[in-house]
Order: C-alpha cells, then sequence, then structure tokens
C-alpha cells in the first residue's frame, strides 16, 4: 500500500515535469491549411456529461459526418462498463507524462484542425492530454493555464449554447470556416 502511493506519487511528479518542459518547448508547426476537417474534443465527463451534444457542431459548423473525435475523462472508471464515449482517467498516467490507455493512444495518434478543451478542472492528465494532441487550433476556458490553449472562451461550462455560438463567431474572425 505504501509503496504502490508512492510510486503513485513519483508517477505524478514526472509527469509535472514532461509538462513543464512541454509548454517551455516551441511547439511542433502543423499544416497550415485553412479550414475544419477534423475537430478533436477532449471533455470532462464527471462536470459535463452530456457529450453528445459536440456531435451538433457538425451541423453548426458545415463539417463532414465523422469529422468529430470525442475523448471522455472521468476521475474513476469502471473498464468492464460500457461508455458511449471512449474515457480515460488518472489512473491511465504512466512514467514520465505517458499516457496508458488504448482509447487516448489512438485519440493522440491523429491529427486535428481543432481541438476543443471541454474542462475547467486542473487535472495533470487532461493537461498532458492537450499538450500531446497535435492540433493546429486550441480552444479552451480561461480557469486553465493560458499556455495550454491559442483561444479562449469566456462562458460558462453548462452554457453549450454560448460556448458553441462564441466558437463559430471566433473561428469566423480566424477565417477558418
Amino acid at each position: 500500500m505504501f509503496l504502490q502511493a508512492l510510486k503513485e506519487k513519483f508517477k505524478h511528479k514526472s509527469g509535472e515535469k514532461y509538462l513543464k518542459n512541454e509548454l517551455l518547448s516551441v511547439p511542433e508547426s502543423t499544416k497550415t491549411d485553412k479550414g475544419l476537417h477534423r475537430v478533436g474534443v477532449i471533455v470532462d465527463l464527471d462536470n459535463f456529461p452530456n457529450s453528445d451534444l459536440f456531435y451538433q457542431l457538425i451541423d453548426h459548423l458545415q463539417l463532414r459526418p465523422n469529422a468529430v473525435k470525442i475523448m471522455g475523462y472521468r476521475a474513476y472508471y469502471d473498464k468492464n462498463s460500457p461508455y458511449s464515449t471512449p474515457v480515460f482517467s488518472d489512473k491511465d498516467l504512466g512514467w514520465g507524462g505517458a499516457v496508458e490507455n488504448s482509447y487516448a493512444l489512438e485519440f493522440l495518434s491523429k491529427e486535428y484542425d481543432l481541438l476543443l478543451n471541454y474542462y475547467t478542472q486542473d487535472t495533470l492528465i487532461l493537461k498532458l492530454m492537450t499538450v500531446k494532441t497535435r492540433a493546429r487550433i486550441k480552444v479552451g476556458f480561461a480557469e486553465l493555464d493560458s499556455n495550454l490553449n491559442d483561444l479562449i472562451i469566456q462562458s460558462p461550462m453548462k452554457d453549450f449554447e454560448t460556448y458553441k455560438t462564441e466558437l463559430k463567431k471566433y473561428l469566423k474572425v480566424m477565417r477558418e470556416l
């Protein structure tokens, strides 16, 4: 029990070190094509359980039917229970900031034009997922570290309609739509 807690503490510490180094380094340049074709979403399912609302973005932003990929976070989840959204948790944190979840690794293997960080909780694994995801534009909330996101939307997390309209407005300003 004691050794397991010590191991988890060292994993967390090595993950924080990795995150700090990634935030200080210059991000890799991704393709510079304008327009949105692939949208990734990292959502905190503990605070916003209705992740299916993100599929409304397909119509709202005039995207292809399979353009949105959603990855959910839960502080605790049962691996045997079925979830409609692929889920990862704090248990999936490995050494050196590695993520040890097959769904999360599949999500991280793809490149996105837009990444929506739909969480306000300051959790290491969520920030690591944001840093590791290759995306041209990263959008998040003001409650988080401003170094994680390129665009910050000031709206309550529960008010998805306002978030959706603000997102579309700023993407038009950036000439992405």
